[in-house]
């Protein structure tokens, strides 16, 4: 008889570091210089780690795998992860670790530029270490950098189920598609989608997902299980939304605990939905997740609300 999971969910790929600029708009009008306020600051945090601080906080046994390397940036990424008391393991990156630039709104919105020097096409993780965490697991969570495509068959031979977030998908990148195809439960953003609807039902038809969410900001978030396509409704943030960095992290976050903690998918959207409220209270340049006992409390004032 074999001996329970170690880990609830192994986080593979998406650590790396952010510089965080807030701007007086976006897009941002060419001007020969700007003064920032409240300055410019660089912390670690993209989107394995906003998982795995997110599911940490919410009580899961997080363990996170990627390639780092030997530089500032990488420590700053040891130091959060052992901050947070989140297990690390760690492979060599001679690139460099993953790094990019916020340029973050006075409404909370989000640009992007991410370094695309810190990494290659020969990036792995090695097979080992791959499948000895995830046979450690009960699920585990795959960010879409390159090294982790390769990972995927490996995680479904371990047996463990396999979550992934496509992002800003606009249904057609094939790179996106291997990720969705491989994965139980896929998230992803409907800003690029002209019909969240067809792209989600199409990733049933040709994958193995069961159940697919579509987050949509302020609009709430589509989600489709067991075939059926429903409307899960925006919640209100409990403070002034000040940026909207790690919002859809932390939805998958909470989906996660909803769904590992025996939640139906409805159930564990709403969770996504609260969680994903609460980040976008929290400034870029802090890594609060809410906590098991926030979330629940405010999950039951709605349905008292209701």
């Amino acid at each position: 008889m074999s001996s329970a999971p170690d880990i609830d969910v192994l986080v593979l790929g998406g650590a790396g570091v952010d510089t965080i600029v807030y701007v007086p708009e976006l897009p941002l009008p060419f001007a020969d210089s700007y003064t920032i306020r409240p300055g410019i600051e660089t912390r670690a945090g993209q989107t394995g780690d906003f998982v795995a601080l997110g599911l940490s906080a919410l009580g899961l046994r997080t363990h996170h795998l990627d390639m780092l390397g030997e530089d500032p940036e990488g420590d700053l990424v040891r130091a959060l992860h052992r901050d947070h008391g989140i297990p690390l393991t760690e492979v060599p990156q001679p690139a460099g670790t993953k790094r990019a630039v916020n340029l973050v709104g006075p409404d909370g919105r989000r640009l992007s530029l991410y370094d695309g020097t810190r990494g290659g096409d020969a990036d792995r993780l090695p097979e080992d270490t791959v499948l000895a965490l995830a046979s450690a697991s009960r699920h585990a969570h795959v960010s879409i950098t390159q090294p982790c495509a390769l990972a995927l068959p490996v995680l479904r031979s371990a047996g463990v189920t396999v979550s992934t977030d496509l992002h800003d998908w606009d249904g057609e990148n094939p790179y996106h598609a291997s990720f969705a195809h491989a994965a139980d439960v896929v998230f992803l953003s409907a800003a690029a989608l002209d019909d969240p609807e067809r792209t989600m039902r199409g990733i049933v038809a040709h994958g193995r997902a069961r159940e697919v969410v579509a987050t949509a900001g302020a609009d709430g978030a589509y989600l489709l299980a067991d075939g059926e396509l429903t409307r899960v409704p925006a919640v209100a943030p409990p403070s002034p939304v000040v940026d909207s960095n790690g919002a859809g992290d932390a939805f998958a976050a909470a989906y996660l605990f909803g769904r590992l903690t025996g939640e139906p998918p409805r159930r564990s959207a709403l969770y996504g939905a609260v969680a994903g409220a609460h980040a976008c209270t929290v400034p870029s340049t802090r890594t609060d997740g809410i906590g098991r006992a926030a979330l629940l409390a405010r999950v039951a004032g709605l349905d008292a609300a209701s």
